[in-house]
């Protein structure tokens, strides 16, 4: 018999057989309205549902019961169900026992005690929650979005907050508001960290610093307050200037890459001319130095000489004097021109200045090395070198001069040999 088949429950006809199935709600129904009409005592002469008038049975409490106590049963089953609940992988239940957290509960089928003694809630712990702030759907919200930095310049910053939940009892029951709360906390974070940092560095090289901070600063907050949640990621979607200042700002920054440009011309120049100074300074203090050494052991010197000459002086006075006379005439003479000059005869003077005589020589040589090329002159006179023949001035006359005629021949000997 299909299940839809009215008859289905009912019996096979047969008066003594037996059921087949549960029994026809339709009929218990009827039943159990016919009693409660019996209990208030209708009458009348109307028919029933089965067309029989006047054969009503007699009321009887134990029949009612009975009814009752079905429905009860059906009613009571029925309410038990209802607290079966089933919990996801990515969520978590939180049972309530008369709107006070009891416990909360893994993924699987659960039950728990049917309403209005118990309840639930089913919190989704992976999924990933977003707040924006300073925007909201690509429109500004200037109220959020402007923030002073600590050199006194305003900016105009936008970012975006990721978090997941990590306990939902804290989220659920420990704030009124904990999205509310991530919020005032993003925006007192990053109002914070930007107050304290230069324009300069949140608008260009330390964007990515000051989201890790305001992150860290973040989590802090809500754990402090125990919101139950986890920041993932502040993402910063925009960092700039007002509007009304943009120009101006553009204007500074490149009159601050002028300063940058200016700054490294100035610092190349002086890494140029401060070593070198150095070096130079470093010379001249070694050669004071060494000047000073040399002065200094000079005079030491000397004074020991003078030391050692007058020790000398003492034992020979004669004999020093001498050596020092002639010490100081061949220091005089070394420096200055040389010149043969035969101081005994009266008449004739014998001039021979050596001094020009090898100069003159010494400069005829090197004017004939540079006239003639090697590979001209031939082999076997490369090496003759003619000097020039030096000129002695004749005496002026040939009659001896007054003395003895030996030393004349000794004198006229010496000025052949000289020639």
């Amino acid at each position: 018999m299909s299940l839809n088949d009215p008859q289905w429950g009912r019996g096979n006809g047969n008066k003594g057989g037996s059921n087949q199935g549960p029994p026809d709600l339709e009929e218990l129904w009827r039943d159990v309205n016919r009693r409660i009409t019996g209990i208030f005592g209708r009458k009348g002469g109307g028919s029933d549902g089965g067309g029989n008038s006047g054969n009503r049975p007699p009321f009887s409490f134990r029949n009612m019961g009975g009814g009752i106590g079905v429905l009860l049963i059906v009613i009571l089953l029925i309410w038990l169900a209802s607290g079966f609940y089933t919990v996801d992988a990515s969520q978590r239940g939180v049972v309530l026992q008369f709107g006070r957290y009891n416990e909360t509960t893994d993924p699987g089928l659960r039950w728990r005690l049917p309403y209005p003694i118990q309840s639930h809630e089913l919190v989704n712990l992976t999924g990933v929650r977003t707040v924006e702030i300073g925007y909201r759907g690509g429109n500004k919200v200037l109220k959020e979005a402007l923030m002073l930095t600590d050199d006194e310049n305003i900016i105009n910053i936008q970012f975006a907050v990721q978090y997941i939940l990590n306990d939902p009892k804290n989220y659920l029951f420990t704030n009124r508001s904990p999205d509310e709360a991530v919020v005032q906390a993003a925006e007192t974070a990053v109002r914070e960290i930007v107050g304290k940092s230069k324009m300069d560095f949140v608008l260009y090289e330390g964007r990515e610093q000051v989201a890790a901070r305001a992150a860290q600063a973040m989590q802090l907050i809500l754990d402090r307050y125990q919101t139950g949640i986890q920041i993932s990621k502040v993402t910063m979607q925009n960092a700039q200037p007002p509007d009304q200042v943009q120009a101006a700002f553009d204007d500074a920054v490149k009159a601050g890459q002028d300063r940058e440009r200016q700054k490294s011309e100035g610092q190349a120049y002086a890494n140029d001319v401060i070593p070198k100074a150095k070096g130079t300074s470093a010379r001249l203090i070694e050669e004071a130095n060494g000047y000073s050494q040399r002065v200094v052991a000079t005079a030491d010197g000397d004074a020991s000489r003078f030391k050692q000459v007058l020790t000398e002086y003492s034992r020979a006075p004669e004999v020093t004097r001498q050596r020092m006379y002639i010490e100081t005439m061949q220091q005089v003479m070394s420096n200055s021109s040389k010149i043969m000059i035969d101081a005994r005869s009266s008449g004739n003077l014998l001039y021979l200045p050596l001094d020009k005589l090898m100069m003159s020589a010494g400069a005829a040589a090197a004017q004939n090395s540079q006239s003639i090329a090697p590979s001209e002159v031939p082999l076997g006179q490369r090496a003759q070198v003619q000097l020039p023949e030096p000129q002695v001035a004749p005496p002026k006359a040939d009659v001896p001069p007054s003395g003895s005629r030996e030393d004349y021949r000794s004198r006229e000997a010496m000025r052949q040999r000289d020639r």
